[in-house]
């Protein structure tokens, strides 16, 4: 008896095999569209690829010619990096510059008394204030730490605070303002002041102010100097000076001398203010002098109707031919106040704004002058009067009423000589002395520092390498994509495993198309050319910059590889270009030619012009990828139908072969029953 079959499980008749035979040739309009859109998607893949490095190389090639190009940075080095050191803007020129640092500032930092460990803070308001900012602590009480850590949540950017171990079972309580400069000094208010005192962070001093030159007799001839003055213009005197309610006035032509007295500590300040008064200027009067004495007439004698004339004098002033005298100009000077130091020497302190402003307040660090002894006031102006007040001296630590009593610094400027001028700033970043350089002071120079401002050669190697890397990584690509050379992938020995079989998957896959051989001819082109800025300029060309195809050279003969396109540098002959003919190089990548002040010239200037027509949106490549992305839609389209076609010619087949199959399977077993049948039947 035959087996039961079912059509397309038994497959008695390898009906299926049939089937996929006949299928296979149905596929094949299918098969060559799949292919197809497997061809579009690694070629637009190839195409990203390109877009990707070339817009690399772009983006490297901007950077050579735009305002932030390298070749402008600069560099800064000091002598004495401790004590002071530099940050260079790319306006800044190329020079040195000679610093002196007096001090940095500093900002108030004041510790309490070693205090017992378990020591609590008394709830309160706690007012802290640093110049015109204030911070308010509204405190419940709590321990030494506790209350730390509450200032420095309040403290913000003004105030910090610090619990410090003193010793087994003490502590010390840090609070500092963290603003420098002798304006920001840190005040007590409110209960802040109580606890201050009550730790031992501050104490009351005494009234140490103490005020001198407001006696007549305090001021004296101010020492000669040797200025050339006009001829006629009257020397400076103390003679006119005048002293009244503690205030000095200074005529024009006026100076004097101040001795300071000894009872003024070094750790003081001398502070006064002068008050310009405009005045009718004296020159005019000076110049109504005549030049030669004039006599008077001899005079007569009269007695009734006689007169009789007295003889002129016979001295020989009246038959002097008279001198011609240049009329006197007037004098305007803000060089009025020095300090005269013991050895006879003066330094100016500088009042710029006295001419301008009504009332300019001097104040004298008694530390930036060591060995002062007198104070030198010159009005040398015939145009301005001066009122100079009494001179106060202070202590700037007890200007409160309060001096600190475990202080580790206290608010100071910082002082700075610079050019043998005394500068001070309040913070230790000093952007306004050297125009495009921000000096950063750090502490207190033994001698003179000296800062130079130099071309920062590095970066722009950096940049130039950089730019070499990626002409050569876009090279690479093109060169694999336009040319089906295996060598040309094995020559990448920087490619992994995994890329090295990538980039072989993409040989030669625009064999036919001319866009990446243009753009390589164009790239090569431009790279190789002369770019003279100027009659002048030595390095005109790549090579002459040390980069070229052949720049290492460490190879003699023929090579293929070496007809590749890449660059190569010569790092020593690079060094030295950029040492010596910096300008050069930079305005090789980019310069003006036209004088209009915009770039329009340069291997970085017309690379990126013929890369943006590649990479840009809507450029060639885009133009590309657009092309490509309608093929794969329509193709995809096309895969879509004919995979449906596919599937019912399939299913079509099936049904025709498994009704087949059925009807033979029924006429087998027809034919077995008839079989069985005549075998009984004979058996009988």
């Amino acid at each position: 008896m035959a087996g039961i079959n079912i059509p397309g499980v038994t497959d008695q008749y390898n009906t299926n095999d049939t089937v996929e035979k006949l299928m296979k040739v149905e596929r094949i309009p299918l098969t060559r569209e799949q292919d197809s859109l497997k061809t579009f998607k690694a070629q637009k893949d190839a195409w990203r690829d390109v877009n990707r490095k070339m817009s690399a190389l772009r983006d490297s090639v901007k950077t050579l010619y735009s305002y932030d190009n390298p070749f402008n940075n600069k560099l800064s080095s000091t002598t004495d990096e401790y004590a002071i050191t530099a940050d260079a803007g790319r306006a800044a020129s190329y020079d040195s510059f000679k610093i002196d640092v007096i001090q940095p500032a500093t900002a108030d930092r004041f510790l309490s008394s070693e205090l017992p460990a378990d020591s609590t803070v008394p709830g309160g308001t706690y007012t802290f204030k640093v110049a015109d900012k204030t911070v308010t602590l509204r405190w419940n009480g709590g321990t030494l730490s506790d209350f730390s850590d509450a200032i420095n949540k309040r403290g913000g950017d003004i105030l910090k605070s610090l619990v410090i171990g003193a010793g087994a079972g003490k502590k010390t309580l840090l609070i500092e303002s963290l603003k420098t400069g002798e304006a920001n000094r840190l005040t007590f208010e409110d209960d802040a002041k109580t606890f201050a005192v009550s730790s031992g962070m501050i104490s009351p001093v005494k009234n140490s102010t103490s005020e001198f030159g407001t006696m007549q007799t305090e001021f004296r001839p101010a020492p000669a100097e040797s200025v050339t003055e006009q001829s006629g213009m009257p020397k400076i005197s103390n003679g006119n000076i005048t002293v009244a309610s503690k205030t000095v006035t200074i005529p024009p032509r006026s100076g004097f001398s101040l001795t300071i007295p000894s009872n003024v500590g070094s750790n003081q300040h001398l502070v006064f203010t002068l008050t310009k008064q405009p005045v009718d200027d004296i020159t005019a009067e000076l110049n109504k002098v005549p030049a030669t004495p004039q006599l008077p007439d001899a005079g007569s004698a009269s007695f009734g109707d006689i007169t009789i004339n007295n003889s002129p004098s016979d001295t020989l002033i009246g038959n002097a031919v008279p001198t011609q005298r240049e009329p006197l100009a007037p004098v305007s000077s803000d060089s009025v106040v020095f300090a005269v130091m013991a050895d006879g020497s003066e330094k100016e302190i500088l009042t710029p704004q006295i001419l301008t402003d009504a009332e300019t307040k001097v104040d004298i660090d008694m530390k930036e002058y060591s060995d002062i002894k007198s104070i030198a006031v010159r009005n040398r102006n015939t145009g301005v009067s001066l009122a100079m007040s009494s001179v106060s001296a202070y202590d700037p630590k007890a200007a409160s009423g309060y001096e600190p009593n475990n202080a580790v610094t206290t608010a100071g400027d910082a002082v700075i000589r610079y050019e043998g001028i005394t500068i001070k700033r309040s913070t230790n970043d000093i952007d306004d002395v050297i125009p495009s350089v921000t000096l950063h002071v750090h502490a207190k120079t033994d001698k003179t520092a000296v800062i130079s401002v130099k071309p920062d050669t590095e970066s722009s190697k950096q940049a130039l390498i950089t730019f070499v890397g990626k002409y050569n990584e876009a090279l690479a690509e093109i060169n694999i994509l336009s040319q089906n050379k295996p060598e040309l992938v094995d020559e990448l020995t920087y490619l992994s495993d995994d890329d090295r079989k990538k980039e072989t998957e993409k040989l030669g896959i625009f064999l036919s198309d001319f866009s990446l051989t243009n753009v390589k001819s164009s790239l090569q082109a431009i790279e190789s050319g002369k770019y003279a800025a100027s009659d002048s300029a030595k390095i005109t060309m790549l090579s002459q910059a040390g980069v070229s195809t052949s720049a290492s050279g460490s190879y003699s003969g023929y090579s293929e590889s070496r007809l590749r396109g890449y660059l190569e540098i010569d790092e020593k002959k690079l060094d030295s270009a950029l040492a010596n003919n910096l300008d050069d190089i930079k305005n090789m990548f980019g310069y003006d030619s036209d004088g209009d002040l915009i770039v329009d010239s340069g291997i970085a200037y017309r690379l990126d012009k013929e890369l943006t027509a590649y990479v840009q949106t809507g450029g060639i490549i885009a133009a590309k990828t657009s092309s490509l992305d309608s093929q794969i839609k329509t193709s995809e389209s096309k895969i879509a139908k004919l995979e449906t076609q596919m599937d019912q010619k399939e299913q079509e087949l099936r049904q025709k072969y498994a009704s087949m199959e059925g009807s033979l399977n029924s006429l087998e077993t027809q034919q077995s029953t008839i079989s069985n049948f005549s075998k009984q039947n004979g058996n009988q």
